[in-house]
């Protein structure tokens, strides 16, 4: 299969990220959220580099550990938006271009190939998170510039700018970001049950 996407993962520092994850201000449960938060990032982009639709794969931030064919840029400092935009500068201008958030630790590479596949019958399109008001996933085709929206109502705001949503399956790990201990539970109940897979290192820390 031939590459469908250049695509940007934005990817906060493990010692600031997932702060809602730590149950209490501990010590021992900060050491923690950084393990987790190191770990969701690098289940993620990995998952998304063995995806054969993603050519080039620019992480804009830091990961634990270096992941093969994933170019790492910094992150210039001033927000999501501003990082996005510093990794999509770098893309391949003759392939459509994907943002994926860096928190869906049971990201499955098939997953992303069905929605690239998606999105290639729209000018723009975007994955909303399984609670239907953020975003996990934006492309646009080749030549096309984003109109990002991602924040508060982002689907919303995404749907508004243009972008058409792409009917992917609830449980789908590529709707199933984490931000809090909430959701953490629930895609722990959802590998439990079979319905999603873990990414490895988060699976280890769980």
């Amino acid at each position: 299969m031939s590459a469908r996407a250049s695509l940007v993962i934005p990817v906060r520092p493990a010692l600031s990220a997932k702060v809602r994850l730590a149950v209490d201000t501990s010590p021992e449960a900060q050491e923690r959220r950084v393990a987790l938060a190191a770990a969701i990032a690098l289940d993620t982009v990995e998952a998304a580099r063995r995806s054969p639709s993603v050519g080039e794969l620019f992480v804009v931030g830091s990961l634990a550990e270096p992941v093969d064919g994933v170019h790492v840029v910094t992150d210039p400092g001033f927000g999501l938006l501003v990082a996005i935009s510093e990794g999509l500068a770098r893309c391949d201008d003759a392939l459509p271009t994907a943002v994926l958030l860096g928190d869906l630790p049971a990201l499955q590479p098939a997953d992303l190939d069905a929605a690239l596949l998606g999105a290639s019958e729209h000018h723009w399109a975007f994955v909303p998170d399984a609670d239907g008001a953020g975003t996990t996933l934006v492309v646009a085709q080749e030549g096309l510039p984003h109109s990002l929206r991602f924040g508060d109502d982002s689907a919303e705001q995404h749907g508004r700018s243009g972008y058409a949503e792409l009917e992917v399956a609830r449980t789908s790990g590529l709707r199933r970001d984490v931000d809090t201990l909430s959701q953490l539970d629930e895609l722990v109940r959802l590998d439990a049950e079979g319905v999603v897979v873990l990414g490895p290192r988060t699976r280890a820390l769980l």
